[in-house]
This record gives C-alpha cells, sequence and structure tokens, in this order.
C-alpha cells in the first residue's frame, strides 16, 4: 500500500482541479479560438475564474494578444502545445487566454505593470496574478525552456512564500498606482511653454536622418506626428517640416508599406523602416490614411493624397470586402506558419509570373534583389521612379506605367493564391476610425467610392454596434461580443461627427453628443478617467489624462470632441477638467501628444 501513494499522488496531479477543461473551443473570437485545442487548459477571464484562483489559492497565469501578433504564434507552439509545459500550468496555475482587442482595459493594466517592472512590455503579454488579483510578475515572449523552469520556480515560492508574496505584491500595486497619480507641478503651463516643451522633447526624439522616433524599431506613431503637423499648420518652421515630410516619406516608400496591393503593416523591426512586423491592423490604415490627408493638405504635396487614397482604397477592398465594417486585422504569419510569407517574394517565384520585360522592370522599380542574403524572400520596396525607369530605356512614361501595372496584376494574382489568416471580428472604435478616414477623404478628395462607404460604415456601426443605450466592443458573425471601452466611444463619436458635418445630417450631430455624455457617465469619475466600464481587479487604472499608445488617447479625443460640441453640458464638464488634465501632461508631453493638441487648438482654451 505504501508503495503505490507516491503513484496515487502522481496520478491525482496529472488531472486538473474541479474537471477544468480548455473553454477556447468555438470561442467568437479567432484569437481565443486558435487556442481551443491548445493541450492547456485555458479559461476566459471572468469573474467566475477569479472567484476559483480564489477558492483554490492558485496563481492566476494571464496571457493576453491578439491574432495578428507573430510572437503570440511563436509561443503558441513552442510552449502552449507543449504536453509537459501543459502539464505544468493546468497542474499548478489557473491558465487565463485573453483577447487583448476584446478586453483593453485589462491589457492596458498589465502592460503598464510590465512596462513599468520590466522595463519594456509587448505582445504575448504573460502575467501571474495572486487569487486576489495582485500582479506578481510579468514578461512577454519567453522560449519554453525558460517558461519551463520559471513554472517551477514560481510554483516552488508560491508553495512556501504564499502570504509574503501577496503582500509584496499588494504593497506594489499600491505604489503603482500612485505612481500613475502622481505629478510633479501645481502650475499649469500657458499654451505657448506647452507647445514649446512638446517640441523640443519630440526633436529630441526624433531621428532626423532615417525619420520616426528612437534608435530601434519603427512605429508610426501617429499620434506624435499628427500633433507635430498641426503645430507646423498653425506655426511652420523649416526644422519640423523637414523632419515630418522625411518621415512621411520613409513610411510611405520603405518596408512598411505593401507597395502591391497598399495599406500599411504595424510596425518595422529596424530604424531603416525596411523590414515590418507583418501584422496589418485596421487601425493602423485609418489613422495613416487621416495623416497623409492632412499631411497633404498642410504640404500641399498631391503624392501623400495618392499615398491616403491608395490605403483606403486596399482597406476598402481587402479589409471590408462586401461588408461595410472592416475585419480587425490579417495575421503577421500565413497559413503555413511563415512570418512574412505571404509578401515575399524568391526569384524562382518571380520568373514564374513575369516575363522578361516585366521582370526587369519589377526588380528595378520595387528592389526585387539580393535574393542571395535573403532565402526567406524579398519584400517589395520603392526603388527607380517610373521616371528614370523611362529615361534609362528610353521608352515613353506611359510605356512603362503599363509594364508595371501589368507585373502588379500578375504579382498579386499569385499572392491571392497564399493564405493568409484573418481576424475578422469588426470592432466598433477601429471602424470609428476609418469613418473618420473615409469621411475627410470623400470631403477633401471629393471621392464619391468613400462618401458611399462612409455612408454605410455609419449605418453599421449604429445599427450592430450602438443598441441605443450602450455601444458593443466587437460584431462577430452577426453576434455583439465584448464591453466597449472609452476608446470605442471616443472613436465612433469621431467619426460620426466627422460623417454629420460633411452629410449636413443635425440628426447624426445630435446622436453623436448622446453617445458622447454616455462615455462621460461611464468612465469619468472624481477620480479620473476608467479605461472599461468593469474592473474585476484591484488598482485598474484611474487616470486624469490617459497616454497615447499606437491608438490617440480617448480621453483627449472625448475632451476635444466635447469642448467644440454645440452642447453646453458638454463643453462645462470638458472645461471643469482641464486644469487637472494641463497638470497631467505637462510633464511627459511626448506621450501626451493627443492632450497637448486638444489644449493648443481648443478654442474654449488658448491663451
Amino acid at each position: 500500500m505504501t508503495r503505490t501513494l507516491p503513484l496515487l499522488l502522481l496520478l491525482l496531479l496529472s488531472f486538473p482541479a474541479a474537471g477544468l477543461q480548455n473553454q477556447l473551443a468555438n470561442n467568437p473570437s479567432p484569437y481565443l479560438a486558435m487556442h481551443g485545442e491548445d493541450p492547456v487548459h485555458w479559461q476566459v477571464w471572468s469573474a467566475k475564474t477569479l472567484e476559483l484562483a480564489r477558492k483554490e489559492g492558485k496563481l492566476l497565469f494571464v496571457s493576453s494578444g491578439y491574432f495578428a501578433c507573430h510572437w503570440c504564434h511563436v509561443m503558441q507552439r513552442e510552449s502552449y502545445q507543449n504536453a509537459a509545459i501543459a502539464e505544468l500550468l493546468n497542474t499548478l496555475f489557473i491558465p487565463v487566454k485573453v483577447d487583448r482587442e476584446l478586453n483593453p482595459a485589462l491589457d492596458e493594466h498589465l502592460i503598464d505593470f510590465v512596462q513599468r517592472t520590466q522595463g519594456r512590455a509587448g505582445w504575448p503579454l504573460n502575467v501571474f496574478l495572486t487569487p486576489e488579483g495582485y500582479p506578481l510578475v510579468g514578461m512577454t515572449y519567453v522560449p519554453p525552456e525558460r517558461f519551463r523552469v520559471l513554472l517551477g520556480r514560481l510554483q516552488k515560492m508560491w508553495h512556501a512564500e504564499k502570504e509574503e508574496a501577496t503582500e509584496l505584491a499588494r504593497q506594489a500595486l499600491e505604489a503603482l498606482v500612485a505612481q500613475r497619480q502622481s505629478q510633479t507641478d501645481d502650475t499649469p503651463l500657458p499654451n505657448k511653454d506647452l507647445q514649446q516643451s512638446f517640441l523640443k522633447t519630440v526633436m529630441l526624439m526624433a531621428d532626423e536622418l532615417a525619420g520616426g522616433f528612437g534608435q530601434q524599431n519603427r512605429f508610426p506613431m501617429t499620434p506624435q506626428l499628427t500633433t507635430l503637423l498641426e503645430i507646423q499648420a498653425r506655426r511652420p518652421t523649416e526644422s519640423v517640416e523637414q523632419f515630418l515630410r522625411l518621415t512621411l516619406d520613409q513610411m510611405a516608400a520603405k518596408g512598411l508599406r505593401d507597395h502591391l496591393a497598399g495599406g500599411f503593416f504595424r510596425y518595422t523591426v529596424d530604424p531603416d523602416w525596411r523590414v515590418p512586423h507583418y501584422e496589418k491592423m485596421l487601425y493602423t490604415q485609418a489613422l495613416l490614411a487621416s495623416l497623409y490627408l492632412r499631411a497633404a493638405d498642410v504640404f500641399k504635396q498631391p503624392e501623400y493624397a495618392r499615398v491616403a487614397q491608395d490605403t483606403l482604397e486596399f482597406t476598402l477592398r481587402e479589409m471590408c470586402g462586401n461588408s461595410p465594417g472592416c475585419v480587425a486585422s490579417f495575421s503577421a504569419v500565413d497559413a503555413q506558419g511563415v512570418e512574412g510569407g505571404y509578401y515575399l517574394w524568391k526569384e524562382k517565384e518571380l520568373k514564374q509570373v513575369l516575363d522578361s520585360e516585366q521582370l526587369e522592370l519589377a526588380q528595378a522599380h520595387w528592389l526585387l534583389d539580393d535574393f542571395e542574403n535573403r532565402p526567406e524572400g524579398v519584400l517589395p520596396m520603392l526603388g527607380v521612379s517610373v521616371e528614370q525607369l523611362a529615361r534609362q530605356r528610353k521608352q515613353p512614361v506611359s510605356r512603362i506605367r503599363e509594364q508595371l501595372a501589368k507585373a502588379r496584376k500578375r504579382l498579386l494574382k499569385a499572392r491571392s493564391e497564399r493564405s493568409l489568416p484573418v481576424d475578422d471580428k469588426r470592432l466598433a472604435g477601429w471602424n470609428g476610425l476609418l469613418l473618420t478616414a473615409l469621411t475627410t477623404a470623400a470631403d477633401q478628395l471629393r471621392n464619391q467610392e468613400f462618401r458611399t462607404a462612409a455612408n454605410r460604415l455609419r449605418d453599421y456601426l449604429l445599427h450592430e454596434l450602438w443598441n441605443g443605450r450602450e455601444l458593443f466592443r466587437a460584431v462577430h458573425n452577426g453576434k455583439p461580443m465584448g464591453q466597449a471601452s472609452v476608446a470605442d466611444y471616443a472613436y465612433v463619436v469621431q467619426g460620426l461627427r466627422n460623417w454629420a458635418k460633411i452629410s449636413n445630417s443635425s440628426k447624426d450631430l445630435e446622436l453623436a453628443n448622446r453617445i458622447l455624455r454616455v462615455a462621460w457617465s461611464k468612465f469619468h469619475t472624481d477620480k479620473g478617467w476608467l479605461s472599461g466600464s468593469q474592473a474585476l481587479l484591484p488598482g485598474m487604472p484611474s487616470v486624469k489624462a490617459q497616454e497615447d499608445g499606437a491608438l490617440p488617447s480617448a480621453t483627449a479625443l472625448i475632451m476635444s470632441l466635447s469642448l467644440t460640441s454645440d452642447d453646453e453640458q458638454l463643453r462645462s464638464k470638458a472645461k471643469a477638467v482641464i486644469r487637472d488634465i494641463r497638470l497631467a501632461v505637462q510633464d511627459n508631453p511626448f506621450w501626451y501628444a493627443s492632450h497637448v493638441n486638444t489644449l493648443l487648438a481648443s478654442p474654449a482654451n488658448r491663451k
């Protein structure tokens, strides 16, 4: 009997407590559903899951990511589909999978914790929480062997020092919350000084040789560029113009952009804009289209308008298709799991698809060369211009354009035979951003196609994602999904207001005000702004002003929309908190660019 006891204990440990099993199969979120066959017994994020962790006294392992994320796919393949690692997660922890696009408030809270404790953050975002909901330790991608060792060490620590670890995590969270709320000055800067501080910070971080900000990877950072562009429009300076033009030209000409089908990737992994992370996000298309439209107007540069038009045509054709609303994203990896595989070309493939003249022109115009050093394939980028090719070959420009158009058509036909996974949920906020871009393009370019698309998208948002009382976060297969965030309200109201202006619809203008009032009631408290209306964890962010990220700050947009509203109640609400917001943003204006833009531009707040 004594010999069989250890074996019995081992067998008991091999089964999940309380009969847990993977809950993600057939989940309406494409990202969660792709984890439905993992041997990990993934739970969905809910109050019930938190209660389960408290009942069993286990650490929660919360893994947040999104469908298009390359490293999310890698960690799934290496760790979450690894039987030994799955056994550890199932036995020792309560594993939870989160679609960050459906639960942005939770993701924002956890990524802030990892950023402040590790110095950097991203996705997949993996955080261990105590049963009470205090973050204990967090990380991004971890190789499988290191991850396996980490799981064992964490469990030993938790078993031996549960009370001490819980208290330390609680104290750390309190310090984090205090840090979020802190400000170093109680004297608001006037607009002139705020603008000067912003410009100084921006130009210190600007790469004046390659464009963009920082010294490593390159994100578009549209909130900062937008604010810089608005300052340039009001008060032009040569140095700012040169930097903006350089950045806009680099993004349009190099690897951030898809030069065959149109549209932009999320970011590049190098400082020279050449090697993208191959996700295509709806918000990237909407924000960059709006940025290039504004740049075309400020600099009187038609080429920027053509970039915007090309981007919106791609978005409507590929991301919307026959639907008035657009999908969330295209994956960074193709159906075979190869990052960028859908977009890269090998020399043999080009020779099979193009005739000899088209091949020569395509290789020169799209820099399709250096195959020996890039065995994975080459990404098209702008090379020799059409005009230069015409001069070199002593041929009419029209002939070169015709041949390149034929080459593009053939390449796109060949590329369409490849398979690219799609996250086909339709997010309210991101489609709201697209509505703004479409209405701006329809008005500025006098484009009837964009006006029709904007009208259809307006109807879709109001019929499918607004029930007359509140917004839904997303729609998938015709069914609403998730709680809308403050960003959803801000972006939808902005799009609806823009549509109301070009359509002269007083009804839509009033509806925009109504939705804006709902946003104030749901997300604003005497402590500041909440990102979501349901806070299951202690210490979920409540801030005077939200920072910009890849997307513009929702609270800055709500302030701008309220200050410029014809509704006195909305204007009064915004005016009442302006001082607090100014104090919150003036120490780090670069990361609050959208708030800076609102403070500088608002007629109710100019000094």
